[in-house]
Protein backbone atom coordinates (compact mmCIF):
# COMPACT_ATOMS: atom_id res chain seq x y z
CA UNK A 1 0.00 0.00 0.00
CA UNK A 2 1.37 3.02 -0.93
CA UNK A 3 2.42 5.92 1.84
CA UNK A 4 1.30 9.45 0.63
CA UNK A 5 4.05 11.79 2.01
CA UNK A 6 3.40 15.86 2.22
CA UNK A 7 3.47 18.06 -1.03
CA UNK A 8 6.54 19.64 -1.24
CA UNK A 9 7.44 23.04 -1.37
CA UNK A 10 7.02 23.37 -5.21
CA UNK A 11 3.77 22.03 -4.78
CA UNK A 12 4.07 18.52 -6.47
CA UNK A 13 2.63 15.64 -4.02
CA UNK A 14 5.32 12.98 -3.71
CA UNK A 15 4.71 9.11 -3.43
CA UNK A 16 6.56 6.41 -1.78
CA UNK A 17 5.68 2.57 -0.60
CA UNK A 18 6.39 1.38 2.41
CA UNK A 19 9.90 0.07 3.63
CA UNK A 20 11.77 3.20 1.51
CA UNK A 21 13.75 5.38 3.42
CA UNK A 22 12.22 8.72 4.64
CA UNK A 23 14.50 10.78 2.86
CA UNK A 24 13.77 8.60 0.04
CA UNK A 25 10.62 9.85 -0.78
CA UNK A 26 11.08 13.32 0.00
CA UNK A 27 12.82 15.92 -1.82
CA UNK A 28 16.15 15.04 -0.49
CA UNK A 29 19.46 13.05 -2.54
CA UNK A 30 20.33 9.51 -1.04
CA UNK A 31 23.36 9.49 0.61
CA UNK A 32 25.11 7.56 -1.70
CA UNK A 33 28.88 6.39 -0.62
CA UNK A 34 30.04 8.77 -3.38
CA UNK A 35 28.47 12.03 -2.12
CA UNK A 36 29.68 10.62 1.61
CA UNK A 37 33.27 11.05 -0.05
CA UNK A 38 33.08 13.89 -2.22
CA UNK A 39 32.04 15.65 0.88
CA UNK A 40 34.48 14.29 2.82
CA UNK A 41 37.27 15.37 0.54
CA UNK A 42 36.60 19.25 -0.34
CA UNK A 43 36.78 19.43 3.18
CA UNK A 44 38.94 16.54 5.00
CA UNK A 45 40.03 18.37 7.89
CA UNK A 46 36.93 19.77 9.13
CA UNK A 47 35.10 16.36 8.44
CA UNK A 48 37.73 14.56 10.65
CA UNK A 49 37.14 17.30 13.46
CA UNK A 50 32.80 17.32 13.08
CA UNK A 51 33.16 13.16 13.27
CA UNK A 52 35.16 13.46 16.16
CA UNK A 53 32.98 16.06 18.01
CA UNK A 54 29.95 13.93 16.96
CA UNK A 55 31.51 10.88 18.73
CA UNK A 56 32.19 12.33 21.59
CA UNK A 57 28.72 14.03 22.10
CA UNK A 58 27.48 10.61 21.38
CA UNK A 59 29.67 8.42 23.83
CA UNK A 60 28.82 7.95 27.73
CA UNK A 61 29.16 10.73 30.20
CA UNK A 62 26.38 12.02 32.80
CA UNK A 63 24.07 10.73 30.34
CA UNK A 64 24.24 7.78 29.02
CA UNK A 65 24.33 6.43 24.85
CA UNK A 66 20.64 5.22 24.84
CA UNK A 67 19.52 8.93 26.61
CA UNK A 68 21.79 10.85 24.04
CA UNK A 69 19.95 8.87 21.18
CA UNK A 70 16.65 9.92 22.43
CA UNK A 71 17.33 13.26 23.07
CA UNK A 72 18.49 13.18 19.43
CA UNK A 73 15.56 11.77 18.11
CA UNK A 74 13.55 14.76 19.42
CA UNK A 75 15.89 17.24 18.12
CA UNK A 76 15.88 15.79 14.77
CA UNK A 77 12.38 15.93 14.65
CA UNK A 78 12.20 19.44 15.52
CA UNK A 79 14.84 20.12 13.30
CA UNK A 80 13.07 18.20 10.64
CA UNK A 81 16.09 16.17 9.12
CA UNK A 82 15.25 12.99 7.34
CA UNK A 83 18.81 12.16 7.56
CA UNK A 84 19.05 12.97 11.38
CA UNK A 85 15.79 11.38 12.07
CA UNK A 86 16.56 8.19 10.08
CA UNK A 87 20.39 7.43 11.38
CA UNK A 88 19.49 8.65 15.29
CA UNK A 89 16.33 6.62 14.99
CA UNK A 90 18.34 3.54 14.16
CA UNK A 91 21.10 4.21 16.48
CA UNK A 92 18.44 4.63 19.39
CA UNK A 93 17.30 1.26 18.66
CA UNK A 94 20.87 -0.23 18.79
CA UNK A 95 21.16 1.43 21.84
CA UNK A 96 18.40 -0.21 23.32
CA UNK A 97 15.63 2.08 23.66
CA UNK A 98 12.22 1.24 23.17
CA UNK A 99 9.90 1.91 20.20
CA UNK A 100 7.68 3.59 22.95
CA UNK A 101 10.49 5.15 24.05
CA UNK A 102 11.42 6.33 20.92
CA UNK A 103 7.76 7.18 19.73
CA UNK A 104 7.49 8.99 23.41
CA UNK A 105 11.04 11.31 22.73
CA UNK A 106 9.23 12.64 19.30
CA UNK A 107 5.95 13.44 21.44
CA UNK A 108 7.83 15.39 23.40
CA UNK A 109 9.28 17.11 20.20
CA UNK A 110 6.08 17.55 19.13
CA UNK A 111 4.83 19.32 22.34
CA UNK A 112 8.04 21.84 22.57
CA UNK A 113 7.75 22.89 19.17
CA UNK A 114 3.96 23.19 19.47
CA UNK A 115 4.71 25.21 22.60
CA UNK A 116 7.31 27.32 20.95
CA UNK A 117 4.41 28.71 18.60
CA UNK A 118 2.28 28.97 21.18
CA UNK A 119 4.36 31.17 23.78
CA UNK A 120 5.51 33.50 21.10
CA UNK A 121 1.30 34.03 20.53
CA UNK A 122 2.35 36.95 22.98
CA UNK A 123 4.34 38.47 20.20
CA UNK A 124 1.68 38.36 17.80
CA UNK A 125 -1.22 39.51 20.73
CA UNK A 126 1.39 42.89 21.50
CA UNK A 127 1.14 43.60 17.93
CA UNK A 128 -2.27 43.34 18.17
CA UNK A 129 -2.82 45.84 21.02
CA UNK A 130 -0.14 48.03 19.39
CA UNK A 131 -2.27 48.22 16.01
CA UNK A 132 -5.46 48.52 17.85
CA UNK A 133 -3.71 51.51 20.47
CA UNK A 134 -3.85 48.98 23.43
CA UNK A 135 -1.13 48.75 25.79
CA UNK A 136 -0.89 46.57 28.95
CA UNK A 137 1.90 48.30 30.44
Amino acid sequence: MPILAPASRNGHSLVATRGRKPHDRLPYPSRSPELIRRRRQLVPDTTAAFEAFSKQVFAAGALDETTKQLIAVAVAHVTQCPYCIDGHTKQASRKGATDEQIMEAIWVAAEMRAGGAYAHSVVALNALDAAHGHSHE
